[in-house]
């Protein structure tokens, strides 16, 4: 029995320890790099509708100004803030001026809470619902600088400044690259709004929000706040050609672009002997697409030969469909060995619904990493597990011992019980 009990517990033992070194996480290195002001515009409908007393007992604008002066208290030091209005000063009938009822209530840059609340304080729900032109002021508003940027709308209504489209115009911010997202909230949404505004979010990457509380309210716009003040990586625009020849050279980073309806994109990486090339894409499907669509991501020698391929296929249950691809160039023995160009063909079969505009192309999102290569080739072709067989070892051993340890156990209590 004492036997019994000290093996149980030397392999219980053994298993923890095998445990806690499989579990050790390895040296993280600080990045110590400075990064540039994170810049976020909140825009706030002012139009009539605001006046309607459906959240909490109060009025739609009561509670938009209570979450602005509790976010204004919240905001991050880093984070340079600014607030756009629209519908807040005209109160006429004509469309053509109501449409043009946007203005910068706070600009954009380093806080002062006071002036900030005193302006928020002032307002009052007016007139129409510009949703496009004040997007577009916006961007303008947060344009230049490398940081986060963010647009924060705020609306209780669908747009009614029509043709001007608002996630036609979210589409164009996006295509312009400049690493710009909308968030939207809807305040007590009807369908029509709700699909717009997702549709504004959707064409940026960005969010949507119903909201139908001053507590719900106030806490999404600091979320969203303190979210432009989280480290990023920016991703670089990029425009890719038609045909290899013509392609960018993109060195390791995260590019972004636009690829038309079944189109493709070429893209250039030169890989050096010993080094191993990454990549993986996705595009999204920003509006409107009929079901059953893939993307395909191939690497090809500047000859036209296929490396290797990545490609995946969707049924509309997703908005986003992303492959990757890995290629490892052996080392070489001659010292006068040059890195090779490789070029990364990106082709999609996503195909427009009825009445949908194909312009501008699909978001893209390329990530490109040239690392060192593994020591062995074969380190990259084991069954895909790559440097991973150690694990894998350790875990079956981890599991017979594992099993071990169980059928001695059940043997001594069937030992234990036969004799009682």
């Amino acid at each position: 029995m004492i036997r019994r009990q000290r093996l149980a517990a030397g392999v219980c033992a053994l298993l923890a320890a095998l445990t806690a070194g499989l579990a050790v996480p390895s040296t993280a290195v600080a990045d110590e790099t400075e990064q540039p002001a994170p810049k976020v515009e909140l825009v706030l409908d002012v139009s009539g509708s605001m006046r309607t007393r459906d959240i909490d007992g109060g009025s739609r604008m009561a509670a938009a100004k209570q979450a602005f002066n509790e976010v204004l208290d919240a905001t991050p030091e880093e984070v340079q803030l600014g607030i756009r209005t629209l519908g807040a000063n005209y109160r006429g009938n004509d469309r053509i001026t109501g449409c043009k009822d946007t203005a910068q209530l706070y600009p954009v840059g380093p806080l002062n809470r006071t002036e900030a609340k005193t302006a928020v304080a002032t307002l009052a729900p007016t007139g129409w619902t510009p949703i496009g032109p004040a997007l577009q002021k916006a961007a303008a508003d947060l344009d230049g600088g490398d940081g986060t940027r963010r647009i924060v709308l705020i609306s209780d209504g669908e747009d009614t400044c029509q043709p001007l489209d608002p996630c036609e115009v979210a589409r164009e911010i996006a295509a312009k690259g400049i690493g710009l997202t909308i968030d939207t909230l809807g305040l007590v949404p009807d369908a029509k709004t709700r699909d717009q505004l997702s549709c504004i979010a959707d064409a940026t990457g960005g969010t949507y929000t119903d909201v139908r509380h001053k507590e719900e309210l106030s806490d999404r716009v600091g979320e969203l706040v303190d979210r432009a003040a989280d480290p990023v990586v920016t991703p670089v625009a990029t425009e890719g050609a038609a045909e290899c020849a013509k392609a960018p050279s993109l060195k390791s980073g995260l590019y972004t672009d636009r690829e038309e309806f079944g189109r493709q994109r070429w893209y250039k990486v030169d890989v050096d002997p010993g080094q191993e090339l990454r990549a993986s894409v996705s595009v999204a499907d920003d509006r409107a697409v009929n079901p059953n669509y893939g993307v395909l991501l191939r690497a090809v020698t500047v000859h036209g030969r296929e490396i290797v391929r990545g490609e995946a296929a969707g049924t509309g249950r997703t908005d986003v469909i992303s492959t990757g691809l890995r290629y490892p160039k052996p080392e070489s023995d001659d010292d006068t060995a040059t890195a090779e160009t490789v070029c990364l063909q990106v082709t999609n079969s996503f195909s427009a619904g009825a009445g949908v505009k194909t312009s501008p192309g699909l978001p893209l999102e390329l990530t490109v990493d040239v690392v060192d290569g593994p020591s062995k080739a074969g380190d990259v072709a084991s069954f895909g597990l790559g440097r991973g067989w150690w694990l894998l070892g350790a875990l079956v051993l981890a599991g017979f011992l594992a099993g071990l340890l169980w059928g001695w156990l059940s043997r001594w209590r069937v030992a234990v019980w036969r004799t009682n």
